[in-house]
């Protein structure tokens, strides 16, 4: 943790001590105001969130983001991936105990989604609202196939830490800051968050975050064992990139259903994200269908991810259940409609929490 942790004037950084971990989190707005706490998602940090918590905090909402275990300046402990997001739903547990937050809001980014489905299965009560942005699909990221979430092969391959491309986590571990590279960290944010020509203000102050991810064995992406079957890596049971395969999802969505009693849900998510999309350009069934993974099986064995219908048809079975969601869908966005549009994403928090 070699660099100052970047943030704006009216963002406190604190380091609070939960009996799990030590972790950072940034915060602003009146003690006693509504709480909404921000998970954010892979590759990031709360620092991305701190421009939407000043604008939400002069509406009187008490904002809280923490750096989930394994990213940001938050004490670096190896996650378990075969408890799929409970690590991290427990901290999060744990740090609201400790700031005494009984009820809040969550807004959750990204694979920030995961944790928040598996904080509403664990603590349905705790949970006022929850917003969804351009969140992973309740099945997972990768390895799975129909909107059903049906795994493409038993060992779940295709996903988990063996599919990350090795030369970015290089660059990470080299706290690369270049942008002579498409892999460089700083061209990947830029090509796969936004939809070019954005690009944001706080660019620097992002990176410096990003490169916080703790990377390397046992950490980001997490390990991986072969397989026989196409692309012939399947997860293995730590770092990050492993939990979210439907390999340790396997009762991420009857949790979710079943959770009593169940939040209202706002889904926002853009038109241009390439990163979860029907046709993801992260996902190897997307890869392998545009030809850049030789070997693609084909629709039939390995289609690309449906993430965004995924996502639709278990909100769908939740709202049957006696839940209730919205989605927006934001024209000329990409994978961050808070930073891209905020003005938009504003408006429609303040209209849904209401």
């Amino acid at each position: 943790m070699t660099d100052a942790i970047p943030t704006f004037p009216g963002i406190t950084s604190t380091l609070v001590d939960t009996p799990r971990l030590r972790q950072h989190v940034l915060s602003c707005g009146p003690a006693n105001g509504t709480p909404i706490v921000f998970i954010h998602g892979n590759f990031s940090a709360a620092t991305y969130w701190e421009e939407l918590m000043l604008a939400l905090a002069g509406h009187g909402f008490r904002c809280l983001a923490p750096d989930l275990r394994g990213y940001g300046w938050t004490e670096d402990k190896l996650i378990d991936s075969t408890r799929g997001y409970r690590d991290w739903s427990d901290d999060l547990d744990e740090l609201l105990v400790e700031l005494g937050v009984e009820r809040c809001h969550l807004v959750a980014w990204s694979a920030g989604g995961g944790v928040a489905y598996r904080f509403i299965a664990d603590h349905p009560a705790k949970v006022i609202t929850v917003t969804l942005q351009a969140p992973v699909s309740p099945y997972g990221f990768g390895g799975s196939k129909g909107i059903e979430g049906t795994p493409c092969y038993d060992d779940c391959a295709g996903s988990g830490g063996g599919v990350v491309n090795p030369e970015f986590v290089k660059r990470i571990l080299a706290g690369d800051r270049s942008a002579d590279d498409p892999n460089s960290p700083r061209n990947v944010i830029n090509a796969f968050y936004y939809k070019a020509p954005f690009r944001a203000a706080r660019e620097e102050d992002f990176l410096t975050a990003a490169l916080q991810e703790k990377a390397g064995p046992e950490r980001y992406p997490g390990d991986f064992v072969p397989s026989a079957n196409w692309p012939n890596v399947a997860p293995g049971v730590l770092g990050p990139v492993n939990c979210w395969s439907p390999k340790y999802l396997r009762t991420e969505v009857p949790d979710l259903l079943a959770a009593t009693p169940k939040p209202p849900v706002l889904w926002v998510h853009g038109d241009s994200d390439m990163i979860v999309g029907d046709l993801s350009l992260f996902d190897f069934g997307g890869l392998g269908k545009l030809g850049y993974v030789p070997g693609w099986p084909g629709d039939e064995v390995y289609p690309p991810q449906p993430m965004v219908n995924q996502t639709r048809a278990v909100l769908e079975q939740y709202a049957a259940a006696g839940g209730a969601y919205r989605e927006i869908l934001l024209a000329d966005c990409a994978h961050s409609p808070h930073i891209e549009h905020p003005a938009e994403w504003v408006d429609a928090f303040l209209v849904f929490v209401g």
